[in-house]
Order: C-alpha cells, then structure tokens, then sequence
C-alpha cells in the first residue's frame, strides 16, 4: 500500500497564554465553550488525525469556527500545534529547523490565498514571479517561467498590468499562476474562491479540475461550501468546532452521514449534479459472449431477466433480448449482427448523474456503462437512480403527513368541525 504523502497524527491547537495547561480538560471531553469561560483558552482543534494521497484534492470543509483555517495554516507551520504530529513525506516538520522550515515552505508548498495577497505595487508577471524571486531564480528565467503559467491560467497579454486593473476572477488567477510556478508539490487554497462571483467561482472551479488533470499535485483545499467541496474533493474531510466529524470520499459523505451535523450539511445538496455514474452502478449482471444467434440463446437459458449485455472481443456490442434472439433464429439469421441490438445509450462511469437522468428515465433496461476503450464496466438501473433521491423524498413525505396529521387533529378540535 503507497504511503501517503502527509499524516497528521493527534493533532490539537489550543490558543491562550498557557495551552499545555488546558490540555487534560479538552481530552477529558470538557466542551470548547466550559474552556473558553472557565480557562480563557480556545479550543481551535482537537484530536485530528488525517491522511493525505500524493496527487489527491482533499478538501476541508465546515462553518466558520470550524477550524479548517486553522488546519491549513499546520501544513506549513505558520501555525504551531500544541500537541501532536505532522510529517511530509516522512519527515517531521515540527523537528525542522528555521532555515530548514523557510526553504521547506519555498520549495514543497505554495498557497492561494482567498483575498488574492497581491503586491499592487507590481505588475501581473512581477507577481507571478514573486515566488521564484524569492528562490533566487534569475530574472530572466522566472520570467519565462511565469509567462507561461500565465497562459496556462488564461492570463496571456495581462503581464504589464496591476492587480487593481484586473477583475476578481482575474486577481485570483494571478494567485493561482504565481503559486503553480514554483513548482511545489503541495499546493495550499484557503477558501481561494469564495471571495469570487458564483459564475467567475464555477470557472475557477472547472480550471482547477481541468489542471489538476495534467499536473497530478497534491491540493489541500478550504471551503465552507459542500457544493464546491464535492465537486473538487478526491476525499472530503468535515470539521465541527475543532473536531473531526466525517472523512471520505464525496459519495460516502452524500449517502451515508455520519450524525446530525453532516446530515444537515448535506440534506439541500443536488444529489444528481454532486453524484456520479460510478458512484451508483452495478456489475453488469448478465452477459452473453456468443457469436451466432444459437449460441446467444443457449446462453440466454441462464438470464433470469429477458435481455442480456452482448461482449465480444472488441468489447461491448450492445443489448440483445431474448424475443429478438427468436426472432432472428425464425428468420434463419446465423450471427449475431447490429440489427438485433435494442436501442440503448450507453454512458460513462465519469458522467454526473444529471447528466443521464433523462437517458435512464425513459430507457426499458439498465444503461450500459462503457469506457472509451469500449469495455462494459457495470449498468445502471432506474431503480439505482431512484434511490439517490429516496431520502429527501421520504423525509418531505414524513413532514407532510406529520403536517396533515397534525391539521387533522386541529380540525378534531375545532367547534366549527
């Protein structure tokens, strides 16, 4: 099993002016609030323990006070634990010297700041160039370098500009250029869009997926929103004052909540925009491998249902049924040919729920989930789909009985009844 690239053991962060002292009230359980009144420290997190993948976005989600920005700052030691452990590729970062400490910060972690942290007094290149700058990277060098992760970010032509010219959108794509071209590993965003317009926000979204794609880094990122922590997060991790209360991937976090707090988190969220084909499929149940129409339906003997997935060699053929399989051996057809398929679209694994609903609605059979190569990789069935939309529907539905139930009894009572 491969490492991961950041373990974060035991953690806790209590401010005020003697931390250790306080330490055995919060392990005992002592709420943040009994602390606050009876010691003056404040419980900023408690406990936490995380594991972090090499190439994955882990986001850190909860409200504010949570404790997410407090949780970043740990990665790079702008802030200092209280107690616990925090090792990068193996290596304790509270045991790193000063100098150790600033040429870790410079060479394996950059970060996006939500409020951009622009010079204004320099140029967008100048900007973008600051980190490199900063490594001692000549002028000449970092300046071709950051030229090109301007264009990367969509900033070509914008390099004699200031950051007051710019947009908000554009601002924080400075940010993003200047903290992609120092080439660290880790990159560190601090709720880097939600200072952002909800369009400007769904483009810098989609930007950071589509280079996350290329460029496979390892990416902490804050938010207070589910929505965004679900579309970006490989794996998800929620805070409630301090503690953690739920980690793993977004579907796990969508269907199965882990108490109260969570399940509020994620009772409004669009189960269909936030859920994928994969997150919902089933292996494909029946398969017939055959070649000629007798073959299909000697084969066809051991489905229980009436149509059957067709994989040959080159991969998935189509959805052939037991009544077109007759049919065809009436009319002496010999193999198996594209005419005998059924009409059926196929989708893919990576496709939003959203996406096929229309598809799956209307379709007569499971919809065969294919990848490009043409491999069938499982179906998705209408009732699968229906599921995901289950709880919300059942909850309303226990609120309105409940609300005509309780009309009912008021009518009992009323004179006028």
């Amino acid at each position: 099993m491969t490492k991961p690239l950041i373990e974060i053991s035991d953690l806790y962060k209590i401010f005020g002016p003697k931390p250790q002292s306080v330490v055995d009230r919060v392990k005992s359980g002592q709420s943040k609030e009994q602390i606050l009144a009876e010691t003056g420290h404040t419980v900023g997190l408690k406990a936490i323990d995380m594991k972090i993948n090499k190439g994955e976005i882990f986001v850190i989600m909860g409200l504010s006070g949570s404790g997410k920005s407090t949780m970043i700052r740990h990665f790079n030691r702008l802030i200092d634990p209280t107690l616990g452990k925090i090792l990068v590729e193996g290596v304790d970062v509270m045991e790193l010297s000063s100098k150790e400490l600033e040429e870790f910060r410079r060479q394996k972690m950059s970060m996006v700041f939500q409020r951009f942290a622009l010079l204004p007094h320099r140029t967008v290149l100048e900007n973008v160039a600051y980190g490199l700058e900063i490594q001692g990277i000549a002028k000449a060098d970092r300046h071709a370098k950051a030229i090109e992760w301007m264009e990367t970010v969509g900033l070509k032509g914008y390099e004699k500009q200031y950051p007051a010219q710019l947009s908000g959108g554009q601002q924080q794509r400075v940010g993003l250029a200047r903290a992609l071209a120092t080439d660290a590993e880790i990159l560190l965003m601090d709720e880097a869009f939600s200072a952002l317009d909800p369009l400007i926000r769904s483009e810098m979204q989609d930007q950071l997926i589509e280079l996350q794609q290329k460029l496979h880094k390892t990416i902490i990122f804050i938010t207070h929103d589910l929505d965004e922590a679900l579309r970006l997060g490989d794996r998800i991790a929620i805070l409630k004052d301090g503690e953690l209360v739920q980690q793993g991937a977004p579907d796990e976090i969508l269907l199965s909540p882990a108490d109260d707090y969570v399940e509020a988190f994620v009772k409004d969220v669009n189960r269909a925009r936030a859920l994928s084909v994969e997150n919902v499929m089933q292996p494909p149940a029946y398969r017939i491998t055959a070649t000629t129409i007798e073959e299909a339906l000697k084969q066809m003997k051991g489905v229980k249902q009436d149509y059957a997935y067709h994989v040959t060699d080159e991969g998935y053929q189509g959805v052939v049924t037991r009544e077109s399989l007759i049919d065809a051996q009436n009319d002496e057809q010999k193999d198996l040919e594209q005419d005998i398929y059924e009409e059926v679209p196929t989708v893919s694994a990576d496709s939003f729920i959203e996406e096929v609903l229309p598809e799956s609605l209307v379709s007569d059979y499971s919809l065969p989930v294919v990848d490009e190569e043409g491999n069938l990789q499982g179906e998705l069935e209408r009732s699968a789909v229906a599921e995901i939309f289950t709880d919300s529907t059942d909850e309303q539905s226990t609120t309105n009985s409940s609300q005509n139930g309780d009309l009912s009894k008021d009518k009992e009572k009323s004179p006028a009844s």
